[in-house]
């Protein structure tokens, strides 16, 4: 009988152990294989609300969770040296915790590519290891009953033992990548910043003319696999110029994407809190962001920004010719200043045109697109001839009315600080006569600024005179906190698009405001 029993139990944990190697591997993915995140997540799950790294902060949390539970009752079974119960507490845990975190996942399934199937294989043969080890012991059930739950660390070693064949792997694309633009010799403006990167990149390319051999590197192909594909897919014989965005988690990594994509033009566009919890502060975020500027020739710098008016200097003395744009800031050589609903452009204090402004693009991102089309040879005359083409990146503050009458402003592309101000002021500038409602999960990736930035969110929406509807646990207590007055909540954001097709009639207003991921809590 005790055989029969520890069999069917083993037969559990083996499910158990598949089913939680197939939700981490999702969030692995998802998080683009950085072994850190993985923990990072663990602990979001684990401790709902958890909005900083740092210890003191992780017992501020909403009512325990399943998952806790069932750990403490592990911990006490396993004190007691009672595995058989120990596993069946491992089981549950495996086919319910941590609840919420789906399997298949709403927004995004497991892809199956060989980079997935590599880190799930090595995850599965450490865990027959630690399991055939285990059977030498005569408590043969604690091993596989300890994997259960430490899948996420499991999924950890593997990513990052296998960091070095990733890495040689991708080199063969990143070669040729660079042989492509060594044999097309486009010329290559690098675009980098917290924000911006792409609406600044979208509206360079709407501004040069992308029918007249200029090449943008598509949305969210800013790091090293997406950058070598974009060039091995797209950059065409006859290619003059290629837009490349560029993006990092951390120093370093921009030095490596130029130093085989070489930029002659590198655009700043803003330095701020975004990653911040990777980064660790500012001043780390600021020194990768200056790796761009090592190669160029010319650099663009969004002088609205204090930090990188703080780099001209710096670049002047390196000898490097330094282009300032800025929506704000009047001695910028580039400036695009809004007056009265108009962009007026400026250039080295001439207005060369004036146009309607476009809901949902920021001017310092025109100023500095045309910065670097002028620096890329363009004449002011045919960059003023485009403005007209310039629109909205698609779910960045895009105005709509619904068939119901809503107007409903979309900002869930992404979001930071800096962008979620400037999406409430664009639907206080509606003015609509009804109901305003914001409808986010709040902001993240922020370390120890995400719980005071996210009161600060929510008290601009009590100012705005907006109700708040929180969508996930991720940022909700710290978002409820600086709410004057009672928020609605719902799991997930479709719950809350049907509460607010059913809610709001012709003359209310929504802002969609960011969208994470079903990773994330």
């Amino acid at each position: 009988m005790s055989v029969a029993i520890d069999t069917f139990l083993g037969v559990g944990l083996l499910g158990a152990f598949l089913l939680q190697l197939l939700r981490w591997l999702r969030v692995a993915q998802r998080e683009h294989y950085v072994a850190s995140s993985l923990l990072r997540f663990l602990a979001r799950w684990s401790v709902p609300n958890v909005t900083s790294s740092k210890m003191a902060r992780f017992w501020r949390y909403r009512p325990i969770t399943l998952g806790q539970v069932l750990v403490v009752l592990l911990v006490f079974t396993l004190t007691l040296d009672a595995q058989r119960w120990a596993a069946l507490d491992a089981i549950a845990y495996g086919v319910f915790c941590p609840v919420g975190l789906s399997i298949k996942g709403r927004t995004s399934s497991l892809d199956w590519t060989r980079r997935l199937k590599t880190i799930a294989c090595v995850a599965t043969v450490l865990g027959i290891i630690i399991v055939g080890a285990g059977l030498l012991s005569p408590r043969v059930l604690i091993a596989p009953t300890a994997l259960v739950i430490a899948v996420p660390l499991l999924i950890t070693l593997s990513v990052t033992m296998l960091a070095p064949v990733e890495d040689r792997a991708a080199r063969k694309y990143v070669d040729q990548a660079s042989e492509r633009l060594r044999r097309v010799r486009p010329m290559v403006i690098a675009i980098t910043g917290s924000y911006g990167k792409t609406s600044t990149k979208n509206h360079l390319a709407s501004l040069l003319g992308t029918g007249e051999g200029v090449v943008a590197s598509p949305r969210s192909f800013n790091n090293r696999a997406g950058l070598s594909r974009a060039i091995n897919e797209n950059l065409a014989d006859g290619t003059r110029i290629f837009i490349a965005e560029m993006g990092t988690y951390g120093r370093g990594e921009i030095a490596a994407l130029c130093s085989w994509c070489p930029p002659e033009i590198a655009v700043v566009t803003a330095i701020g809190p975004v990653h911040l919890e990777r980064m660790k502060s500012l001043e780390r975020i600021e020194q990768a962001k200056f790796e761009i500027t090592t190669r160029a020739r010319v650099v663009v710098l969004n002088i609205d920004d204090e930090r990188l008016d703080g780099w001209i200097g710096k670049l002047v003395a390196q000898g490097k010719t330094v282009r300032t744009a800025g929506s704000t800031s009047m001695v910028a050589s580039v400036l695009v200043n809004e007056r009265e609903e108009q962009w007026h452009v400026v250039v080295e204090g001439n207005e060369v045109a004036s146009m309607p402004r476009v809901a949902g693009v920021q001017a310092s991102n025109v100023a500095c697109a045309f910065a670097a089309a002028l620096e890329a040879g363009r004449s002011v005359e045919s960059l003023v001839a485009n403005l007209g083409a310039i629109e909205p990146v698609a779910n960045r503050s895009n105005v709509v009315v619904a068939p119901s009458g809503v107007t409903v402003v979309d900002d869930t592309f992404n979001a930071n600080p800096a962008s979620a101000s400037v999406a409430l002021s664009l639907l206080a500038s509606l003015r609509l006569l009804g109901r305003n409602v914001v409808v986010t999960p709040g902001l993240i990736e922020l370390g120890p600024l995400q719980i005071g930035e996210n009161r600060a969110l929510a008290s601009k929406v009590a100012t705005f005179g907006a109700e708040l509807v929180i969508v996930g646990r991720t940022n909700a207590k710290a978002l409820g906190q600086g709410f004057i007055g009672t928020p609605r909540r719902f799991d997930t954001r479709e719950q809350a698009v049907a509460w607010v097709r059913s809610a709001l009639i012709t003359g209310d207003g929504v802002l969609y405001l960011n969208d994470l991921p079903d990773h994330y809590p």
